[in-house]
């Protein structure tokens, strides 16, 4: 019998001791991708957002909406952010999207866990639905990182998870490759809900992503949801594109 067990059956400390982490951010050893001073630094969430988009406003005016959206309501409801992405932020994030490293999906979801249960007041949704990626950057990528953060913030708030609830039937570009004023028409008809999804009749539905740019995406998705049934829509962002 060997002296050694797999490895699968290590105790968690043990394995931790003997394969550290290395702060994605900084370099420094620990047993997490992002080490807390890191964290502490670049993740806090302190500044009043726009409950609806999640853009930052002044203090004064924390806890309404925004003149924009207030001027041209989304049809989703509310907005949830972790942080703002921006340098060094921005770094977790593209690693997880194009990196593969899938560890950084957990760290991910709970600091959104945590902003999440910090918002007085917020109605936490009835089931949770990643933003769906088209056939072919699935297969390109090999995972949807919306999806790898769906499933652990699942987990840490005891939200039923509906996977494939959502499925995009356009390919579309990238909104990150497309120019501002022509993101809206580039993700239009491109979601639809499955034809062999739950009913959505009446129920809260919350869309997990990693980042929110312009919006125009997780509007889309809003519209679509509503349009099935869904009495309110919450996106669940890690991160959040400052307005230029």
């Amino acid at each position: 019998m060997p002296l050694l067990s797999s490895p699968l059956r290590w105790p968690g400390s043990l394995l931790r001791a003997l394969l550290p982490c290395s702060c994605v951010l900084c370099g420094a050893t620990g047993d997490a991708p992002v080490c807390p001073a890191c964290a502490h630094a670049h993740t806090r969430e302190l500044r009043p957002r726009c409950p609806c988009c999640a853009n930052p406003v002044a203090p004064h005016d924390s806890g309404r909406r925004c003149g924009a959206c207030l001027a041209d309501s989304p049809a989703f409801d509310a907005t949830v952010v972790a942080c703002d992405y921006a340098d060094p932020v921005d770094r977790l994030v593209l690693q997880l999207k194009f990196g593969a490293r899938l560890a950084l999906a957990p760290w991910m979801a709970r600091r959104l866990r945590d902003a999440i249960l910090a918002c007085e007041g917020l109605a936490l949704p009835e089931l949770l639905c990643p933003v769906p990626l088209g056939p072919r950057r699935l297969v390109e990528r090999g995972y949807n990182q919306a999806l790898e953060l769906a499933r652990p913030l699942s987990g840490a708030l005891g939200i039923a998870l509906a996977p494939r609830l959502l499925v995009r039937q356009l390919e579309t570009a990238a909104q990150s490759g497309v120019a501002p004023g022509e993101r809206r028409r580039n993700v239009r008809g491109a979601f639809a809900v499955a034809d062999d999804a739950q009913t959505l009749a009446g129920r809260h539905v919350g869309v997990v992503d990693d980042v929110m740019t312009s919006g125009h995406t997780l509007d889309e998705l809003a519209g679509v949801l509503k349009r099935a049934g869904a009495a309110r829509v919450t996106n669940l962002v890690f991160a959040r594109t400052p307005p230029p």
